[in-house]
């Protein structure tokens, strides 16, 4: 990799090489942290986002914001190997609680820390902030396509 990589990364052309989503369904915007088992991701969310009814983010954009989280940590692995990022699914949900959901202009961040990881399998815990405040927590099962 030519390049020195500083945190924040809010480039987008890199976020785009991390994740398979493209706008409309784009939910994340930024990485504020990496590690091998774990990241920190960011979410602003927009008045003319897809997800935003009546000026605050629906869940199933909160849930979405969480899974991309998940799969901006492994596609960032990818990245940093200069390797393509791969598909992965969603492959189960568990312990999901929403507190709130953000309203527009706010940014959320989520905290991603891997539990487990075998083969192409990997448990998550996420929890997501919006400020200091919880707004939802829960764990992810995400599976790498083959």
């Amino acid at each position: 990799m030519d390049q020195k990589l500083e945190f924040p990364i809010d480039d987008q052309s890199i976020i785009y090489q991390c994740i398979p989503q493209r706008p409309p369904m784009v939910m994340v915007d930024g990485l504020l942290d990496y590690h091998v088992n774990g990241i920190l991701a960011t979410f602003t969310v927009a008045p003319d986002h897809i997800f935003v009814k009546n000026e605050i983010l629906q869940e199933s954009g909160l849930i979405e914001h969480m899974a991309q989280s998940v799969a901006l940590h492994t596609g960032f692995g990818y990245y940093l190997r200069e390797e393509q990022a791969p598909i992965g699914y969603i492959g189960s949900i568990s312990n999901l609680e929403i507190y709130q959901c953000p309203k527009v202009n706010q940014q959320i961040r989520s905290e991603v820390t891997v539990l487990q990881e075998f083969s192409g399998v990997t448990l998550v815990e996420i929890t997501s902030k919006v400020e200091q405040t919880i707004i939802a927590t829960g764990q992810m099962k995400t599976v790498v396509a083959k």
